[in-house]
């Protein structure tokens, strides 16, 4: 998988879920205190994202920057400035 600009620890803004996107094409999703609720593979075209997680379902996303709207949630780029202005970090 060539190189892109979103891998990275991306974050609900009460950091409840939190989806590392690893730069093997490979992802890891913790919901609230369950390490690796969900992992699969993942695949970025432009400013899409396709999901195919090892369970078998499917799902997309898009990224506005720093900022990713997948599955009805709204993750941030951890630590960037739309996370800190989302107001709920901890």
């Amino acid at each position: 998988m060539p190189d892109n600009p979103y891998v990275g620890m991306w974050v609900t803004a009460d950091n409840h879920i939190r989806q590392e996107l690893l730069p093997n094409g490979r992802y890891d999703e913790a919901r609230g205190r369950r390490s690796s609720a969900y992992t699969g593979r993942y695949e970025v075209t432009g400013a899409d994202i396709y999901y195919w997680d090892d369970t078998g379902f499917t799902a997309d996303g898009h990224f506005e920057g720093d900022i990713l709207h997948h599955g009805g949630y709204v993750f941030y780029r951890e630590g960037s400035p739309a996370h800190r202005a989302s107001g709920l970090q901890r």
